[in-house]
């Protein structure tokens, strides 16, 4: 690994590490496809089993974008998508990197990781 890829990773999981658990969960959603607010909502409230409240929601979002973790875009008049950064994927990547290193310690727990990636 070069010496700038090594920074990047770095700094990947610096911003990971400084995020809340919410954002987070916002960047995991939209590693699966660009998304307007409404959509990023009903898949927090399905996640939590709870009302995500708009209060909540828009700060978090504006926060990422400002981070430069995910990219606000409009779609109509009314209606913004989001998008993750390929800061935001080195973020989510850095974030899942340290779970694993920490949760796979012998290799029951690496065919259960295996397990669910096959699913």
């Amino acid at each position: 690994m070069s010496e700038a890829q090594s920074v990047t990773d770095a700094e990947a999981q610096r911003q990971a590490s400084e995020l809340t658990a919410f954002q987070q969960n916002i960047l995991a959603i939209l590693a699966e496809e660009p998304m307007y607010g409404l959509a990023i909502k009903r898949e927090l409230e399905s996640y939590y089993g709870s009302e995500v409240n708009h209060g909540r929601l828009y700060p978090n979002l504006d926060d990422l974008v400002a981070d430069g973790l995910v990219e606000k875009s409009e779609l109509d008049k009314r209606t913004n998508q989001y998008d993750l950064t390929e800061a935001g994927h080195d973020a989510v990547l850095g974030q899942l990197e340290w779970v694993l290193d920490r949760f796979v310690t012998d290799e029951t727990r690496a065919d259960e990781i295996r397990a669910l990636l096959d699913e």
